[in-house]
C-alpha cells in the first residue's frame, strides 16, 4: 500500500483499486482508521482524539492532492507523496 504521507508518527497510506468510497487509511501505532475524502470524515476504525484532528487538519489542507491520489490509483499510476503536516 503506498505511503503518501508521515508526521509526527502518523502514516498516511491509500490502496491501489480500493473499494469505494473514496479514502484514505491512517495509521498510528496500533490504531488504524479509514477517512473518507470527502465529506472529511473518519467512517472505520479508532485513532486517538487528539491524533484524529491532525489527520482531519492535515486531510483539509491537501484534500485535492488526497483526490487526485485516489484517481491516479484506480488507474494503475503511482500516488504522489503529500507534504507532512509539520
Amino acid at each position: 500500500m503506498p505511503e503518501i504521507s508521515r508526521f509526527l508518527g502518523i502514516v498516511i497510506r491509500m490502496y491501489p483499486f480500493d473499494h469505494n468510497p473514496p479514502h484514505f487509511h491512517a495509521v498510528y501505532g496500533n490504531y488504524d482508521a479509514q477517512f473518507l475524502i470527502e465529506p472529511l470524515e473518519m467512517i472505520s476504525g479508532n485513532l486517538p482524539p487528539r491524533i484524529q484532528g491532525l489527520v482531519i487538519e492535515w486531510a483539509a489542507l491537501h484534500q485535492k492532492e488526497i483526490k487526485k491520489n485516489w484517481e491516479l490509483l484506480q488507474k494503475e499510476q503511482p500516488a504522489k507523496k503529500i507534504k507532512p503536516l509539520v
